[in-house]
């Protein structure tokens, strides 16, 4: 086994979205983090922070994976799609050729805590049909391994030896996600995609053999083993895929390959024909 090493780090910073959101983003729309986009924490004992939610909006060339740890959010979409996920469930969005739909958040005693993730889609599957899914807490398979616990959103995943895949297999770029509860201690996280990414959002974790403080995401270099340790308890998002190497073009809620994909996704969201 070769052990990782980090290679780049970068910080939470605040931002705001759909109906007045406070969130905390991480974003490279450079390649940087391909095929991964953008992570945005959702997370507020204030319900001022978050209540207006994000009405009705358009999507192309992406897929999204939204994942709740307190509270709840209410998915509607133009294709007739409408659920709603609460603690522990996470619901997926390939939005592919175009899709319009809203969330609305839910509280619970601690607020809301939940993530989004954007997954690039490669050029041969910008304009692909677009559908959803959402999978429910006791549906994702768990690691037990000295006090922590991994649990597999989607993708293959190995701690200390134990492997397991989690439900969501249509993750664009081979994707992996995986929640990590970590207890006081040392594990062996096997993980061989091109990109690995760590992200601490409560705690502290040393990975690698450097820190990582609560807001940091770490890009693994080359290799397939890191090993994690820490005395403190911490969480952290675990994701994984492999690299298209495409060009990408961003405006908003569209991410296609050329500037002229843009504007023709602007011209269908206008003449009403993105999501048909």
């Amino acid at each position: 086994m070769t052990q990782r090493a980090i290679e780049r780090r970068l910080r939470r910073h605040p931002s705001q979205d759909g109906d007045g959101v406070k969130i905390s983003r991480i974003h490279d729309f450079g390649g940087g983090l391909d095929p991964f986009l953008m992570l945005d924490e959702l997370g507020s004992e204030h319900p001022d922070d978050y209540i207006g939610g994000f009405p009705p909006h358009p999507h192309r060339g992406i897929q999204t994976l939204t994942y709740v740890l307190n509270g709840g959010l209410t998915h509607e979409d133009h294709l007739g799609h409408a659920s709603t996920i609460g603690p522990g469930d996470a619901q997926w969005m390939h939005t592919g050729h175009g899709i319009i739909h809203s969330e609305m958040p839910l509280t619970d005693s601690q607020g809301l805590h939940a993530f989004q993730l954007w997954l690039n889609l490669p050029a041969r599957d910008k304009l692909s049909a677009a559908t959803y899914r959402d999978v429910k807490a006791d549906q994702m398979p768990r690691i037990a391994a000295a006090g922590s616990e991994l649990i597999a959103l989607g993708g293959d995943w190995w701690l200390d030896g134990e492997g397991v895949s989690g439900p969501l297999d249509a993750l664009a770029g081979h994707g992996a996600v995986a929640h990590l509860r970590f207890s006081p201690g040392a594990l062996t996280l096997e993980q061989a995609a091109a990109t690995f990414l760590l992200y601490v959002f409560e705690g502290r974790l040393e990975a690698g053999g450097e820190k990582l403080e609560q807001g940091e995401l770490a890009r693994f270099g080359p290799g397939n083993e890191v090993l994690l340790s820490g005395d403190t308890h911490a969480q952290a998002l675990l994701l994984a895929g492999t690299p298209y190497n495409e060009p990408i073009a961003h405006y908003g809620p569209f991410v296609m390959n050329t500037r002229e994909e843009l504007d023709q996704a602007l011209r269908d969201y206008r003449d009403g024909t993105l999501a048909q």
